[in-house]
C-alpha cells in the first residue's frame, strides 16, 4: 500500500501519549502506524499476532478507508489479557480491538462484561462455536503441530502423531534426550492453552510429561525461538507449535517439517473482541467484518491464518486428517475452566515437575 507508514517503537509509543494514552507497567512488544498520518480517525489495535504475520491484512482494510490511521500494538498473550483486564476495571478501555490466541483469556473477559456487542451479517455467518454471546469472534484457523529438522531427523523417525513421539522417547539412551521443545506455559497464554486442552483431550499426556521429564525436555517463551532452533538443530523437535508461524518460516527455510498429529490436532482460532467503551467502537466494527468478508479470509488465508494445512485452495490438497482427528477449540463458557485459579495453579504445579528449572 503507497501510503503505509510503518514508525519505530519509540514513535507508537509517542503517538499513544498523543491519543491520552497512560502508561502502564505492562507494555507491547512492537509497535508501528499504518495509513495516513494525519488521518481523521485512529484505530487503535492490540494483538498477539507479529507485525510481521499481520501486516498485509492491516493494509488490506486500509486500502479503501483513506481517513483512517491504524496504531497496531504487538503484546505477549499474559500481558495482554492483565492490560485489557486492568482498563476494563478502570473504565478506561485504550485499545478499540483486541485479538488474543490465549482464547480461554479472551473468553473470561467477556464474561467479566468487558466487551460489547456486535451483529451482522459476517458475523452471524460465523459458526456457531466460533461467536459468543455477539460478543467475541474466531477470525483464524491455525493447527497445533509438530514440528522437526527435516536434515538431522531420519524420515524413519518422523513422528506423526503422539504415539510415535512416545516412542522415539522411551529408549534409555535416545537421541532425543534434551532436544524436544514445547511451549513454558506459564510465559505463554497459548502454550498454557494447548497443553490444558491436552490434559482433556489426550490419554497420552500423563505419559508425554513422563516422557518430558526423563529425557530433560526444553521449554521455551516464543513460536519464533522454538521454530529458530528446531531449523538451527538445537532442538529436533518441538510440540504443539502454532502452524501458521511454523509454515512461515518453512517457507523462508525448508530445514523445517511440520506434522499435524493424525491422532488429534487441535486447531486453534485467535478470539477478537471490541473493549466496551472503546473509542472508534465503529472503525472496530468494520475491522471485524473486514476479517470476516470473502476479501477478508482471503488475506487471512494468505498469511497462513487460516491454515492451507486444513484447507484446499486453488486445487492443492493440504495435509487432510480424518474430521475426527481435527479438535477445534470453541470459543465456549468451557474455557473457563483453565481460568479458574485452583484448577490453574494444580495445573502449573505439575507442570513444573515437568520443567523444573529456572
Amino acid at each position: 500500500m503507497k501510503d503505509t507508514q510503518c514508525k519505530s517503537v519509540a514513535f507508537g509509543l509517542w503517538m499513544l501519549a498523543a491519543f491520552d494514552v497512560p502508561v502502564t507497567a505492562a507494555e507491547p512488544e512492537l509497535v508501528e502506524q499504518y495509513g495516513a498520518a494525519a488521518a481523521e480517525q485512529t484505530l487503535i489495535v492490540r494483538s498477539t499476532a507479529d507485525i510481521s504475520v499481520f501486516a498485509p491484512v492491516v493494509e488490506a482494510f486500509l486500502e479503501t478507508r483513506s481517513g483512517l490511521t491504524l496504531i497496531y500494538e504487538q503484546w505477549g498473550s499474559n500481558d495482554l489479557y492483565t492490560q485489557s483486564r486492568a482498563e476494563c476495571r478502570e473504565g478506561a478501555p485504550v485499545a478499540d480491538v483486541v485479538i488474543s490466541s490465549g482464547v480461554h483469556q479472551m473468553v473470561k473477559l467477556v464474561n467479566e462484561a468487558c466487551a460489547q456487542s456486535h451483529v451482522s451479517r459476517e458475523t452471524e455467518q460465523l459458526p456457531a462455536a466460533l461467536r459468543w454471546r455477539d460478543e467475541l469472534w474466531g477470525i483464524s484457523r491455525e493447527p497445533a503441530v509438530v514440528i522437526y529438522n527435516q536434515d538431522l531427523v531420519p524420515p524413519a523417525e518422523v513422528p506423526k502423531s503422539r504415539f510415535d513421539l512416545l516412542d522415539l522417547l522411551r529408549p534409555a539412551n535416545t537421541p532425543y534426550a534434551g532436544r524436544v521443545a514445547t511451549y513454558d506455559i506459564e510465559r505463554s497464554g497459548l502454550g498454557y492453552l494447548f497443553a490444558f486442552v491436552d490434559a482433556q483431550e489426550a490419554s497420552t499426556f500423563g505419559a508425554l510429561q513422563e516422557a518430558f521429564v526423563r529425557t530433560q525436555a526444553v521449554r521455551s517463551c516464543c513460536s519464533s525461538d522454538i521454530i529458530r532452533s528446531v531449523a538451527d538443530g538445537r532442538y529436533l523437535i518441538a510440540y504443539n507449535v502454532l502452524g501458521s508461524y511454523a509454515q512461515g518460516y518453512q517457507q523462508q527455510d525448508d530445514r523445517i517439517g511440520i506434522v499435524l498429529p493424525t491422532d488429534y490436532t487441535l486447531v486453534l482460532s485467535r478470539a477478537l473482541m471490541i473493549p466496551k467503551g472503546a473509542n472508534n467502537g465503529a472503525a472496530a466494527a468494520d475491522f471485524l467484518d473486514f476479517l470476516l468478508s470473502p476479501d477478508g479470509r482471503r488475506i487471512l488465508r494468505q498469511a497462513l491464518l487460516i491454515s492451507p494445512l486444513l484447507e484446499t485452495e486453488e486445487g492443492a490438497e493440504g495435509e487432510t486428517l480424518s474430521s475426527t482427528a481435527l479438535r477445534p477449540i470453541g470459543l465456549s463458557p468451557a474455557l473457563m475452566v483453565a481460568r479458574d485459579q485452583l484448577t490453574r495453579e494444580t495445573f502449573l504445579k505439575r507442570w513444573r515437575v515437568t520443567f523444573p528449572g529456572p
